[in-house]
């Protein structure tokens, strides 16, 4: 009987996990769904008006805009209305998004004829599906990591990561299976609109699966509703173990102060600097750019989208890796292994760039980045922002740490076609050296949280006080 119980008890940990991990597929899904479509955008929307390149690249980073509203109002909004109701408002503004970017004539405008106002709409439907990233990439790691017992944590938060780049992977297999064999004529007009409207179908799913999931039981015991908290803690850890989680969970909210800087400055900083570490290295420039890199490598269009689904496999892969091992060899191992692996791949590949070679040689090394990448600080630095943060702070503290990446992410992203114009060496090796520094902030800063529970996690923080 009890075998059963812990059955039915992990079965249902991984349902929750499951749906929540959508938002992560959503995620993925629509900051990667631009990879395909952005040089589209540039012909339809960009040069046909006349407008400059950095009109485009700041069309192509829009999104991003609303994915920092989204992480300033995700601690807001997890902390007054709950994580659940959250994760839904995001749903629907995923679907919104994808309609309407698709689709940014609607109500105002003729279709087929671009104008300046059509380009702004196009730019506001993108940053409103940006806001449901920036609430998505907050909120989901912070459900998860509230409702998994301590001994599985980081394998189910990381699950979120492996949901995101398996988006990413969908949508450059949904991208490159509209534009293959088409004409450029035909993906110009009509292809890239079939790109953003294929993501209404994930949110649609996402939000009506989300009615069936509970709040979490950390916010649940945050209002005082200690009796449904026990009750999904029951059904996660069995009755005994859930009384002894309420009560930590109690004890932790009865003597936290609601002052973001109650546990000090450290931990913020901590969690400041994991998100920002984690887009300067430059993740998102392979992601966003990856067809138009591979173009610039001497590859035909249809080959560089397939070259970008090869890379989204090698993405999923060490994704895993990383799922596998996080809670037997630890945060901090993962993460400085990685920042390795990254600095190699980035050097390596401005070191070819100031040689004016291109070839196989710059697609290995920028499968080992991405690889290092993957199994390190994509699914890693969620984790940690998961979980280092105390019960009482964690809705604002985790909505500081992820504006700060989202923020970082826009700089990194709208900078590298600037930065590239000057000299593509010296951008990798910038990478290059920001992976360096990643390596020594998680040797000195960042604590180890293997197999604590989030109530042990945040005595770390109390006894600095």
């Amino acid at each position: 009987m009890e075998t059963a119980t812990q059955k039915s008890s992990g079965l249902y940990v991984i349902g929750l996990t499951l749906v929540a991990t959508l938002g992560g597929l959503l995620f993925g899904y629509d900051t990667a769904v631009i990879s395909g479509a952005e040089k589209s955008i540039q012909a339809y929307l960009v040069d046909s008006l006349g407008l400059s390149s950095l009109v485009h690249g700041a069309t192509t980073s829009s999104a991003l805009i609303g994915c920092i509203i989204g992480g300033i109002l995700s601690g807001l909004l997890a902390s007054r209305f709950g994580r659940k109701r959250t994760l839904m408002f995001a749903a629907g503004l995923f679907f919104l998004s994808a309609l309407g970017s698709g689709f940014p004539e609607f109500l105002f405008f003729k279709q087929g004829e671009p104008t300046m106002g059509l380009l702004i709409m196009f730019n506001i439907y993108r940053i409103i599906g940006g806001i449901g990233v920036g609430l998505a990439s907050a909120v989901c790691p912070m459900y998860i990591g509230e409702i998994a017992p301590a001994n599985i944590r980081g394998r189910l938060v990381s699950f979120n990561q492996f949901a995101i780049i398996f988006g990413m992977l969908v949508v450059y297999f949904v991208n490159w299976g509209i534009a293959n064999g088409q004409s450029i004529e035909w993906i110009n007009t009509i292809g890239w609109r079939r790109m953003f409207t294929s993501e209404a179908i994930p949110a649609g799913i996402f939000g009506i699966l989300l009615f069936l999931v509970p709040e979490s039981p950390r916010y649940l015991a945050l209002k005082h509703q200690d009796d449904k908290a026990l009750n999904i803690l029951t059904k996660i850890n069995g009755a005994d173990i859930a009384k002894k989680v309420l009560q930590d969970i109690k004890n932790t909210v009865e003597k936290s102060s609601a002052k973001i800087f109650a546990y000090g400055k450290v931990v913020i900083i901590i969690g400041i600097l994991l998100s920002v570490f984690q887009q300067f290295v430059g993740i998102n420039v392979a992601l966003y750019y990856a067809p138009r890199i591979f173009e610039s490598m001497g590859a035909a269009k249809d080959a560089s989208m397939m070259q970008t689904v090869v890379m989204g496999l090698i993405n999923v892969i060490f994704t895993v890796l990383a799922i596998m091992t996080v809670d037997k060899w630890g945060r901090k191992p993962l993460l400085m292994v990685g920042s390795i692996g990254m600095a190699i791949g980035m050097f390596a590949i401005g070191t070819l760039a100031f040689l004016k070679i291109i070839g196989i040689s710059t697609l290995v090394f920028i499968i080992i980045y991405t690889a290092s990448f993957m199994m390190s600080w994509g699914p890693i630095c969620w984790v940690l922002i998961s979980e280092i943060f105390p019960n009482k702070i964690r809705g604002r503290a985790v909505a500081v740490a992820v504006a700060a990446q989202w923020a970082a992410n826009y700089f990194i992203s709208s900078t590298y076609p600037a930065m590239m114009e000057f000299s593509s060496g010296f951008t990798y090796c910038f990478y290059g050296a920001m992976s360096l520094l990643s390596f020594l902030f998680v040797w000195k800063m960042v604590p180890e949280t293997k197999g604590k529970t989030l109530e042990e996690i945040e005595s770390l923080w109390t006894k600095k006080l």
